[in-house]
């Protein structure tokens, strides 16, 4: 069988090309998830062990900044272990080290996020919610932000279930309809109209 060239107006090829550029872009968003979720358990372990060697030793806030100073020197081309970022990895294990139901949330969503979360919300029911929302929907940072402004986790627990969804559909069913309802709800700033 003869080969023929392919035309770029192909509607085979134009499938193919789809389907390739849809699992480069798939590959690329699972490594970028992977690479986060090892650089949130660094950060974690590093505030763990600044915790640990202050109790240990006695060390005040001096260490961060020194330690800060040296990382720079060591990792010239490496960004993050400023002495900010420091204070924030050692309040990110200070936050969370005894909640571990939080923890797992804490990995999947990027450093920006969290900092903004532990800065911005002192509830810890709120925490969960907005870090399990981030994780859940995707948001992105000014999203997030616009949620916390918006206190969308209060007024999350104050909407009232307006739904049959328990008496009309199977449990199973009942429950994802419910949570679906709820994420249309985390979409919206309560303030404006959706």
């Amino acid at each position: 069988m003869a080969k023929k060239d392919i035309s770029f107006f192909d509607e085979n090829y134009m499938l193919l090309l789809k389907e390739v550029k849809s699992k480069i872009l798939s590959a690329r968003i699972s490594a970028a998830r992977k690479v986060n979720k090892e650089l949130i358990k660094l950060y974690w372990d590093i505030g763990k062990t600044i915790v640990g060697r202050q109790k240990e030793y006695g060390w005040g806030k001096s260490v961060i900044e020194k330690l800060a100073k040296d990382l720079k020197r060591e990792f010239r081309d490496t960004e993050g272990f400023s002495s900010r970022n420091l204070w924030y990895m050692r309040c990110l294990y200070l936050e969370y080290d005894n909640k571990p139901i939080l923890q797992q949330p804490v990995a999947e969503i990027p450093w920006g996020h969290n900092i903004m979360i532990f800065t911005k919300v002192k509830d810890a029911k709120a925490r969960e919610y907005y870090l399990k929302s981030a994780t859940e929907l995707g948001w992105s940072r000014n999203v997030l932000l616009n949620q916390i402004k918006a206190d969308a986790y209060r007024l999350a627990k104050a909407i009232p279930k307006q739904h049959n969804f328990p008496k009309a559909l199977p449990a199973h069913l009942a429950e994802q309809a419910d949570e679906s309802l709820k994420s249309v709800y985390n979409f919206c700033d309560f303030r404006s109209i959706c």
